[in-house]
């Protein structure tokens, strides 16, 4: 797990490097903010349509060679838009070619590279590891983040994609010695589970996300914390730099008290050992209503005040709805139902900026935190009411009923 851990934060690193390049190449290339953000879409675009597929061969296929290749593969493009750059051939066109070629393979990497995690430890250890996922997904964003512009400065932009393709080759090279834990949940058991009715297919994995209550319950949860909150490099971008008048310097400062919250609630979130949609909700209602509180903040040394805790609830509600995603399924569907997972969660991270953009055109910024804040912990509240009503109403069997009729 150890070197797991060191493999993933490298090629986070290398990601989250490579993001921000790419973001300024297209910039340096076309000069418009729509056509970044639409390479953006382009890479993402794929897991709408073809996740719950990706899912499905994770289940089918042996876990490890699974993810070896994938990192492999992913590393093959990097090097070729390295090669590109540096030939000066990369143009717009090809540019979009290779991020979706990489959206495709991300469906298959995701929720292999997730699972396989998972086998590194007991299985009562499953929520610390996913903590230490997240964790390790924080810390490799800051210093991807980071590295990116130091690469550029010295090396060029080149370099910056071949230094990702090395970080993907060094995971797809760690893996082969990777040993599951004794008592970590196997492949093979979990073929063993499958019995003789799923045949791996992925109207089974959809089926089965339909019919459980709980998973549909995260759904809910996370999907109003995405639309109406979370996007605060969106909404406090504008708040700090319209209401509270400060500048990129200020904006900065936030972005990384954002950062620190999200690595201290990785680091809570990992001590959760039995995580549950009703913890996920509870957070994500108190982090709704942290947010009120930052909309109405006065100053900037306000905002800063609140946005630790912010982001330390969000980080820890991710982490603890994450594991329930992960460890809720029986083994032989996790890998199906992280593909359905990513399937709904493309569809939030398409749609949420734009419909928080709309939002903040009609109320502002602050209205749109106030709003959006209160709407988070409203509906979350409404649907635990709903729940404790229909609980409380007494169930009575058909055999009573004859017997009362009797």
């Amino acid at each position: 797990m150890r070197w797991w851990s060191v493999a993933n934060f490298v090629s986070n690193a290398g990601t989250w490097m490579q993001l921000t390049v790419q973001n300024l190449l297209v910039l340096q290339i076309t000069g418009s903010a729509a056509a970044t953000g639409l390479s953006m879409s382009v890479q993402a675009a794929p897991a709408l349509l073809i996740s719950v597929f990706g899912g499905a061969a994770v289940d089918r296929w042996p876990r490890k060679l699974t993810a070896a290749v994938s990192q492999a593969l992913l590393g093959a493009v990097a090097f070729v838009t390295a090669l590109m750059v540096a030939l000066d051939r990369l143009d717009m066109g090809s540019l979009m070619v290779l991020a979706a070629v990489t959206g495709v393979i991300a469906t298959v990497d995701g929720p292999a590279c997730s699972l396989l995690g998972n086998d590194l430890v007991p299985r009562e250890d499953v929520p610390s590891a996913i903590g230490v996922g997240a964790l390790v997904h924080q810390a490799g964003r800051l210093t991807g983040a980071a590295l990116a512009g130091v690469t550029v400065g010295f090396l060029g932009t080149a370099a910056a994609y071949a230094a990702n393709g090395l970080s993907f080759l060094f995971v797809a090279s760690v893996i082969p010695f990777l040993r599951p834990a004794r008592g970590a949940v196997r492949h093979a058991a979990a073929e063993e589970e499958r019995g003789t009715k799923d045949t791996m297919s992925v109207r089974e994995g959809l089926a089965f996300f339909a019919r459980r209550p709980r998973l549909l319950a995260l759904a809910g949860v996370t999907g109003v914390s995405a639309v109406f909150g979370r996007n605060y490099q969106l909404t406090l971008a504008v708040l700090v730099t319209g209401p509270l008048a400060g500048g990129a310097g200020s904006f900065g400062t936030v972005s990384t008290v954002l950062a620190v919250g999200g690595i201290v609630g990785a680091v809570l979130g990992a001590r959760l050992r039995r995580p549950s949609v009703r913890v996920v909700g509870a957070l994500a209602a108190a982090g709704g209503l942290l947010q009120v509180v930052a909309g109405l903040s006065p100053s900037l040394a306000v905002l800063l005040v609140m946005v630790l805790p912010m982001a330390v609830v969000e980080s820890v509600s991710d982490t603890a709805g994450t594991a329930v995603l992960q460890t809720d399924p029986p083994a032989h569907m996790r890998g199906r139902v992280l593909g359905v997972w990513g399937s709904i969660g493309t569809v939030w991270g398409l749609g949420g900026p734009p419909a928080l953009g709309l939002l903040m055109e009609l109320a502002g910024a602050r209205g749109a935190l106030i709003a959006g804040g209160l709407v988070i912990a409203g509906t979350i509240g409404a649907g635990h009411l709903l729940r404790e009503r229909r609980a409380a109403v007494p169930r009575v069997s058909p055999v009573a009923n004859l017997e009362t009729a009797a």
